[in-house]
């Protein structure tokens, strides 16, 4: 099957891939829990005060999750898993565990500083800045999926890129709010702790000179920084930062539909800006303490493509940030409609193609005809070849004539 039609298939059997990874009823005993029935990691939690930080979970699931069915990374593992390319993460932490013997980010994770509050980066109160390194990061097996030989290597969630290494920034207090100041303070310490992909797992509202500043010191040194479009489980698009800002590649998160869902969908007066859409609803991945997690949410989808980001850079490591934002934004999945969607930006990213391409052309990303599922006949392909192939034909020509009187001049001026 080629690729497209590979697609085309995927993209038709979503729903009721959803229904099997996240609404599914709850499991028996002894069988593989589905996202729902899993405790929920969220952004922020207002009742850490009250119930204390996030508590480890017993539960794991054998089941592929939705997203890795999408994705399918495993395609473009065969080009590398993202070895030797460095991933901050920017947001309540990351459980020191999980970078342990066993753990899911073992031997791979770099504890940077914590910006505000007691303790070091490696203490993760919400759970939500591990959830995201794990679905950068996570290693396949036991620790980045489910115990017991019934699961098996390829089983349960896996990160994206599953030997880069994850820098863990926190820039949260306890229940998981930050500022615009922090989030500036915490990009420069993720340029300075030599990342080269930096992922913001909670944004702010509103931008601030030091934030501005930030953002020009990480374009400045090559790093590439990803963030959600808009704050998980809140309806409505207004801009948030550092989405909003040019260069920041801004993420939305689309469910097992292929859907953008309702954070992504666009509403009141000033819409913020989406650069790329990726699975957001329902993931699946490691908590703080073991077990596994599920959370909703943009920050989910920013994680899967900084993954991808990863995976890319791995393969070639002299790609700039303008660049690997062109390739990811040039081979992804293509919604159908005018470019850029207001909802879906350039598409929903796609890892095997994005490896699997060659340099990406100079300029903005290619508009390639709409797609439709199912695909609607295209009776003008033919025309449509016909004319790149004399398009094609003619440019070629007026190369090999440019060359020729090119050297006809230096004959010419030699023998003057």
């Amino acid at each position: 099957m080629n690729r497209t039609a590979a697609t085309v298939s995927l993209l038709g059997a979503l729903p009721l891939l959803g229904v099997l990874a996240t609404a599914a009823p709850a499991a028996a005993d002894g069988a593989s829990p589905a996202a729902s029935d899993l405790p929920a990691v969220t952004q922020q939690r207002s009742d850490v005060q009250q119930s204390g930080c996030w508590k480890p979970s017993a539960k794991t699931a054998d089941r592929t999750p939705w997203e890795r069915v999408y994705l399918r990374p495993e395609e473009a593992w065969t080009r590398g898993r993202g070895a030797g390319v460095t991933v901050a993460v920017l947001g309540s932490g990351v459980d020191a565990a999980a970078g342990g013997e066993g753990g899911a980010l073992a031997g791979r994770l770099r504890l940077g500083p914590r910006l505000y509050g007691q303790g070091g980066s490696g203490r993760d109160c919400v759970g939500h800045g591990t959830f995201l390194a794990a679905l950068v990061a996570a290693r396949p097996g036991p620790a980045g999926a489910a115990a017991g030989p019934a699961a098996g290597p390829a089983a349960g969630p896996v990160g994206i890129a599953p030997e880069a290494t994850v820098l863990a920034v926190a820039v949260t207090d306890d229940a998981g709010t930050t500022t615009p100041d922090l989030l500036a303070q915490g990009i420069r310490a993720a340029v300075d702790g030599g990342a080269r992909i930096a992922v913001v797992g909670v944004p702010v509202p509103v931008p601030s000179q030091a934030l501005t500043d930030a953002v020009g010191y990480a374009a400045a040194r090559g790093v590439l920084l990803v963030a959600p479009a808009g704050p998980d489980g809140q309806p409505g698009r207004d801009p948030v930062y550092p989405a909003g800002y040019p260069g920041v590649l801004a993420v939305a998160a689309v469910g097992p539909g292929g859907a953008p869902t309702a954070t992504g969908s666009a509403s009141g007066p000033t819409p913020a800006r989406v650069d790329l859409a990726a699975p957001g609803e329902g993931l699946l991945a490691t908590g703080p303490g073991g077990g596994q997690a599920g959370s909703s949410g943009p920050s989910g989808a920013a994680a899967i493509v900084g993954g991808t980001a990863a995976l890319l850079l791995a393969r070639e490591p002299g790609l700039t940030a303008g660049q690997l934002t062109a390739r990811l934004e040039s081979t992804a999945y293509r919604p159908g409609t005018t470019l850029p969607d207001p909802n879906l930006g350039w598409g929903t990213v796609d890892p095997v193609a994005a490896t699997a391409a060659g340099p990406p052309p100079a300029g903005p990303p290619p508009l390639p005809a709409p797609v439709t599922v199912p695909p609607a006949p295209d009776r003008t392909a033919t025309a449509r070849a016909g004319a790149v192939a004399g398009a094609s034909a003619v440019l070629t020509a007026a190369i090999a004539l440019t060359a020729a009187a090119r050297r006809a001049a230096r004959r010419r001026r030699a023998t003057g």
